[in-house]
């Protein structure tokens, strides 16, 4: 794939046929990123999805990825640039919850879910915006208002919203999200995207309290239910910080 439209061929397609592509060796996973910042430049500053990136840090990480060694993790996203909403911990990312008093609060490691992703293969980009410590409505005082990118004048949902406009536009291939009482599924559902909250245990998570929280869970988003499939593959399983996770066979 050559040319000047190869960055907007690559964003149209669906994280499994991207996956696909670099299984093939036809694109590798430098290009996809280099995809979806090139996207991100041209749309975000219209909806606001994607207010916190680190591209040139992900970039490091792409060049580094062995394709032949990757595949032979069936669960392996191969590199594929992913956003994680900003309640979720990336190490060496501000993580905010929306709100100006965690402005520098900077984890050392991933949490549970963003840590088996990277080791299943996927390349956290971006904070996807929130809505400050959770709610409907994805606005906060440390990056604002996420618009919905089919009408500037409606909501785009939350908790989820930044994610869920991140996919809407076609700035990367998958998304994180969260779930406590419709957070997946109202802005994937506001946004013309796919959001599923999946059963407790099936994703493990880093609760900060109670660990045997019964209500909320972490779970993907996406443009289509073949790539939903494809992430949940590579976020589910056991975990020790999460005593109600275990492993299982889709």
């Amino acid at each position: 794939m050559k040319g000047q439209s190869m960055g907007s061929e690559l964003i149209e397609k669906y994280a499994f046929e991207a996956i696909d592509l670099i299984k093939k060796k036809e694109v590798s996973s430098s290009e996809l990123l280099k995809a979806s910042q090139e996207r991100h430049l041209e749309v975000d500053s219209h909806v606001n999805a994607l207010p916190y990136t680190f591209y040139d840090k992900a970039l490091t990480k792409a060049k580094s990825i062995n394709v032949d060694i990757e595949a032979q993790n069936n669960k392996s996203l191969l590199g594929l640039p992913i956003a994680v909403k900003d309640y979720n911990d990336v190490g060496g990312v501000p993580t905010t919850f929306g709100s100006k008093i965690f402005y520098n609060n900077i984890p050392l490691k991933s949490d549970s879910t963003i840590a088996r992703l990277e080791k299943n293969g996927a390349l956290p980009v971006a904070k996807s915006n929130v809505p400050e410590w959770a709610g409907g409505h994805t606005f906060n005082p440390v990056y604002g208002i996420t618009r919905n990118p089919f009408n500037k004048n409606k909501i785009a949902g939350g908790s989820s919203g930044g994610s869920s406009v991140a996919l809407a536009t076609k700035q990367v291939w998958l998304a994180t999200g969260n779930d406590l009482g419709g957070s997946l599924r109202t802005p994937a559902s506001f946004n013309n995207i796919v959001g599923l909250r999946p059963s407790i245990g099936v994703v493990p998570r880093s609760l900060r309290y109670n660990r045997f929280d019964p209500l909320w869970v972490e779970g993907p988003l996406a443009r289509c239910v073949k790539d939903i499939g494809l992430m949940l593959d590579a976020m589910s399983g056991y975990c020790k910080t999460d005593p109600l996770s275990f492993d299982h066979k889709c």
